[in-house]
């Protein structure tokens, strides 16, 4: 692959990190977005070596495109390619169909020039990322994320202290195996890539245990002590429920697309906000919380994971891949009784 001179905007430039995952079963998302002025978009997305990945970038303003970096780099690098300049991976400006040569994490850097950046232009675009292709039995071209080696133990680390789930696949739609307290020390059997993030195959140390696929992004180093975790006694409704839950409806204003709600959650409570939407519509979801210890979590109709375990200091901007009532579960986990605001959005 034919290395490009990056191109960013501006060394000043705000940018602004999103991590990429494909709905279960799919290969692929389209992201509507929007950048101001020097504003870019650094969108980050796991794959494996020798699979296709394709992007194709749709923006209002023309003076916008995109950088395909490696796992490891990113604006100020290198890049794989540029978008502006038609060659052997780019068969149009602003599309990427390339074959990856090392398996980890790429990051697609969504940016406006600076002729049109430093007017403070406008640019909103809907933006279509895809992986496809098999993976092998053993990952090929492995970087240096560990997707082969790693350690020989991982911890489960959640960013709420609630548990995790392990699935049969890896796939967030994959039925789940168990439950993992946080703090946990399990197996690695091997992490793969799939659905654009990491995903490792662990075994429980108990005897009998139990084996599955967890999310890589919830997995530390860990131990072989199995007594680790083990005395979270938190339960599977309570770790994704809180200990008390309430139910709210969501509807907007007549003829609006969004609206924003308040509320406070005393240690362990969470509240269940319902909000109806149809398959193919983007959701946006914002959690401002007066304290650190705020997560949500989002479920589709079917009450499978959405979204598991993001914490209030990250909004989610995704499509949906299911018609009816999804579920944006807010849950304080702090020692007090903390004030939030959050916004909803369908589009």
């Amino acid at each position: 692959m034919a290395l490009a001179t990056p191109m960013v905007a501006t060394a000043q430039s705000d940018t602004r990190t999103e991590q990429v995952r494909f709905a279960a079963g799919t290969s692929g998302t389209t992201i509507n977005d929007s950048i101001t002025g020097y504003e870019s978009v650094l969108y980050k997305i796991g794959a494996e070596a020798g699979q296709q990945m394709k992007v194709r970038l749709e923006p209002s303003n023309l003076s916008t495109y995109f950088n395909v970096y490696a796992p490891g780099k990113g604006p100020g690098d290198e890049a794989l390619v540029n978008s502006q300049f038609i060659g052997s991976m780019v068969p149009e400006v602003n599309i990427f169909d390339g074959t990856l040569p090392v398996s980890g994490e790429y990051a697609v850097s969504v940016f406006m020039m600076r002729n049109a950046a430093r007017r403070d232009e406008v640019s909103d675009y809907m933006i279509t990322i895809s992986v496809e292709g098999n993976t092998g039995d053993t990952v090929q071209g492995d970087y240096a994320d560990g997707l082969q080696g790693g350690p020989d133990f991982y911890q489960i680390s959640t960013s709420d202290g609630g548990s995790l789930n392990l699935r049969v696949n890896p796939s967030s739609g994959a039925d789940v195996v168990t439950r993992l307290n946080n703090g946990q020390n399990v197996r690695n059997l091997g992490c793969r890539m799939a659905e654009g993030r990491r995903w490792c195959r662990v075994a429980t140390l108990a005897d009998p245990g139990s084996e599955g696929w967890a999310g890589g992004d919830f997995l530390v180093d860990g131990s072989n002590d199995a007594s680790t975790g083990m005395n979270n006694t938190t339960s599977s409704s309570s770790a994704s429920s809180g200990d008390s839950t309430s139910t709210v409806t969501v509807r907007f204003p007549a003829g609006g697309t969004g609206t924003e709600m308040t509320g406070s959650l005393a240690p362990g409570e969470s509240r269940r906000y319902v909000l109806g939407a149809a398959n193919g519509q983007n959701l946006y979801v914002r959690v401002a919380a007066q304290g650190a210890d705020m997560s949500y979590q989002i479920f589709n109709p079917d009450q499978s994971f959405l979204l598991e375990q993001m914490t209030s200091a990250q909004e989610y901007r995704g499509q949906l891949w299911q018609s009816g009532d999804h579920v944006i579960e807010v849950i304080s986990r702090g020692g007090s009784t903390t004030s939030y605001n959050v916004i909803f959005g369908i589009e």
